[in-house]
């Protein structure tokens, strides 16, 4: 290991509860915790703001390069706005999957979610974490689950805000979402083999969140 703070990469495809986990495991130990896919969120939010063409990526950069965002208290604020339960709408979730495609965006956000990385350690999840973000990372872990158990886990949340949509429509976009991602010519969503697999079909979050504290144990803090 270099002197630099652990990293923990968590990457997965969309609702394989990536997020939950990396959050409680950073909690856990103290780091610090990057939602690398809020940023992309907000990327997507200012786009669809400001009717920038979700097919621009040059344009799209552009917002990337100037978003004027701020992380406190669990809140995220956009130009001093709180945008924190905005970007979790669905639209903004489909955009920011269509945003992350175009390599000039990734380029631009790159330097950004590598300043997180302080002392005394992070846990970073998204979807490059450990293949581009964090190469270097100590503990890097491939976290997904059944379509299926996703969609049911995305149909929940969704019908907990009161939005009502069908199954179907659920599991379809998650799998165009997947296909997306996997098919991206740069930083495709896959498992690496330097990433320890972990699926969570059977799994409640306090167990998976206990494997990779179990994992940091064994193969990072020794």
């Amino acid at each position: 290991m270099t002197g630099e703070p652990p990293v923990i990469a968590i990457d997965g495809p969309s609702a394989s509860g990536k997020g939950t986990v990396a959050e409680r495991v950073a909690a856990a130990l103290g780091f610090h915790y990057l939602d690398s896919g809020a940023l992309y969120r907000l990327v997507a939010l200012e786009a669809l703001a400001s009717g920038t063409a979700m097919d621009d990526g040059d344009a799209l950069s552009r917002l990337a390069s100037g978003l004027d965002v701020a992380f406190a208290g669990g809140r995220i604020r956009l130009a001093g706005v709180d945008v924190t339960d905005a970007i979790r709408e669905e639209a903004v979730g489909t955009a920011a999957s269509r945003v992350a495609a175009h390599p000039p965006v990734r380029r631009a956000l790159l330097e950004r979610q590598r300043r997180f990385c302080e002392t005394p350690g992070l846990v970073a999840d998204g979807r490059d974490m450990g293949s581009i973000v964090f190469p270097q990372a100590p503990l890097k872990v491939f976290l997904t689950a059944e379509v299926g158990i996703r969609a049911e886990r995305r149909h929940k949340q969704l019908m907990e805000k009161g939005m009502y949509v069908k199954m179907a429509d659920v599991v379809e976009e998650l799998r165009q979402r997947d296909a997306r991602d996997s098919a991206r010519p740069v930083a495709p969503l896959k498992h690496y083999p330097d990433a320890l697999f972990l699926d969570t079909t059977h799994l409640t979050i306090a167990d998976a969140v206990d494997r990779v504290l179990g994992w940091y144990r064994e193969r990072v803090r020794g």
